[in-house]
């Protein structure tokens, strides 16, 4: 992903085609599927979009090719829904808060050049010209770098601004098969990698204490202007700029994370041969426990900040990269069932839930073994040697889903 240097005009350009695009999709999934149990052919849904091209001005804003790539992406969302191994959801309609992006299917609309070591410049369709952040080597373009091809872009927009990332085809060599040791991990919330050999994988907090002393004060800001907008009326610029703010310090952590997450990932990748990890439901384990107003929840409060300390962690990123990493260096990550690894003495394989006495002590139960350590480590060993399921290495979670209707007949 490399920064794009935009101009007030070009900005405006990407932010009219991304709200273009996003219409389209909605105006697709409308499309698609008015009629209850027959979806609309492919066909008829491109002669929609070239005639809403013509007819339509603000339509007409979204390069032709870039329309035919959200057509494309929302066929393959259905196709994802549908497939019992991929846990996408069902697709939906788009908001204004959703992430906003623009395709470039062909790579030969960009013309990619190199100007200087840390600069280089593509061609963006009814934009122009554009210099963005040179950040590593292109296959097919860096002199001497890896061989292989630009097959096409991405453009998305953060809180910093709009970025591109590059679609790239490269050759790579059968790995051989990995000669490290076995390793089982225990993923947490206050020691983030517990691993079965006794050593641990930490990170300090994302931001430094003047930046979450900056974020604290900018969400009670946030929380004034809200209580004093009126329903009903646009917001003012003032609280916009407020949650740019805010946005720009959240992705600021987010960035810190997932470089923690792939300096690390790479590390354990490259150092053992089979890596397990918990088969766990994060989805459900961060739900709300709020309740109904029949049957209220309890410990409300403790719960939210559970679940806001869980997906902090991004277990469930941690374990993309690891699959992926790990497949690509000769070794193999395998899922196990998380059943019982944390309440089992791994040394004489009693189970009772009384024997976590705390977060960081365990303390086996069983009066003919009575072993005493540290319960992440436990939990680990555990991990490690239960039998499981292996990971594909391009991130496939095995998430299934229990009930799946079957995709209805194109008209």
């Amino acid at each position: 992903m490399a920064r794009l240097d935009l101009s007030v005009a070009q900005v405006a350009v990407l932010d009219g085609q991304a709200h273009t695009a996003r219409a389209l999709w909605n105006l697709l999934h409308e499309y698609f599927t008015f009629r209850q149990g027959r979806f609309a052919a492919v066909n008829k849904c491109d002669e929609a979009i070239r005639a809403a091209r013509k007819e339509i001005d603000w339509m007409g804003q979204l390069p032709a090719q870039a329309a035919q790539a959200v057509l494309k992406t929302y066929r393959q969302a259905w196709a994802n829904y549908f497939n019992p191994d991929h846990p996408a959801q069902r697709p939906a309609f788009k908001n204004r808060r959703c992430r906003m992006a623009v395709d470039v299917p062909q790579a030969r609309d960009l013309q990619i050049k190199r100007l200087n070591r840390r600069w280089g410049a593509i061609n963006l369709p009814k934009v122009g010209r554009v210099r963005f952040r040179w950040t590593k080597d292109l296959p097919g373009v860096t002199k001497g770098g890896v061989s292989g091809r630009v097959t096409g872009a991405r453009l998305v927009k953060d809180a910093f601004g709009w970025r591109i990332i590059f679609r790239t085809e490269t050759r790579h060599a059968i790995p051989a098969s990995h000669r490290g040791e076995r390793v089982g991990i225990d993923r947490g919330v206050t020691v983030a990698l517990a691993l079965s050999d006794a050593t641990t994988r930490e990170h300090g907090p994302w931001l430094t204490g003047g930046q979450r002393e900056r974020l604290r004060r900018l969400e009670k800001k946030a929380a004034r202007q809200r209580a004093s907008h009126r329903a009903g009326t646009p917001r003012s610029k003032r609280i916009i700029r407020t949650y740019g703010q805010i946005a720009r310090l959240r992705a600021t952590a987010k960035r810190r994370a997932i470089d923690w997450q792939h300096q690390t990932t790479t590390e354990l990748a490259g150092t053992f041969s089979v890596i397990k990890v918990e088969d766990l439901r994060i989805t459900n384990m961060v739900r709300s426990a709020k309740g109904t107003a029949q049957a209220p929840g309890h410990n409300v409060a403790q719960k939210a900040g559970l679940n806001r300390a869980i997906s902090e962690q991004a277990w469930g990123r941690t374990v993309i990269l690891l699959a992926y990493k790990a497949a690509d260096r000769g070794g193999q990550m395998v899922k196990v069932p998380a059943a019982g690894t944390s309440q089992t003495c791994h040394r004489c394989g009693h189970r009772d839930p009384s024997a976590r006495v705390s977060q960081a002590v365990f303390s086996c139960t069983n009066p003919a073994c009575g072993w005493i350590g540290n319960a992440d480590h436990n939990a680990a060993i555990n991990i490690e040697n239960a039998a499981g399921t292996a990971v594909s290495g391009r991130g496939d979670l095995g998430v299934t889903r229990s009930m799946k209707r079957q995709p209805p007949h194109a008209a």
